[in-house]
């Protein structure tokens, strides 16, 4: 199954939270931050404003930052996705 979002919606795909801290201690699971660099996995065509597409700024494959507890999670073969606007990005990670 494929995800086709609408509008300005984005679909990322969090990236995996750090298990060690940079001086190697493990962390638990509660320990760990939520991340908040992801995947950029598929994007709406963009927005109309004024009766003109404004098409969206990222790429598939592109990281980025997005807000912490933004969007709407969804589960689709086992895999944790979460479906956003555009404006809830925060920035592009080169």
């Amino acid at each position: 199954m494929t995800l086709k979002p609408l509008s300005n919606r984005v679909v990322i795909k969090f990236v995996e939270a750090e298990e060690k801290t940079q001086s190697g201690i493990i962390l638990t699971a509660s320990a760990q931050e939520k991340p908040q660099i992801a995947e950029v996995v598929a994007i709406g065509p963009g927005k109309i404003e004024d009766g003109k597409l404004t098409p969206v700024t990222v790429k598939v494959a592109q990281k980025v930052i997005a807000s912490k507890y933004a969007g709407t999670i969804v589960k689709i073969d086992g895999v944790e996705y979460t479906i956003l606007s555009e404006d809830d990005i925060l920035a592009i990670v080169e």
